[in-house]
């Protein structure tokens, strides 16, 4: 199931990237550029989906929830 909190990107507050990091990352789709990108800048809201992740790593698959049998919904959906 694709998350629909962060549209299956992984990360929150994406539209706060410069335009450079954010094409590089959709080109790419390597994850360690925005993780990069959050380490070298402060004054931001840029974070790990909390509902995929804690807001700093991933529960498994980033923008992606694999559920097992018995386990909730996450809650974008």
């Amino acid at each position: 199931m694709t998350c629909t909190r962060c549209d299956g990107t992984g990360f929150l507050n994406l539209h706060q990237l410069d335009g450079d990091t954010l094409a590089l990352f959709e080109r790419s789709g390597d994850h360690q550029i925005i993780l990069d990108w959050i380490a070298a800048n402060a004054a931001h809201d840029v974070s790990v989906c909390d509902c995929c992740g804690d807001g700093e790593h991933w529960h498994g698959t980033p923008g992606e929830h694999h559920l097992e049998d018995g386990e909730p919904f996450p809650e974008c959906y």
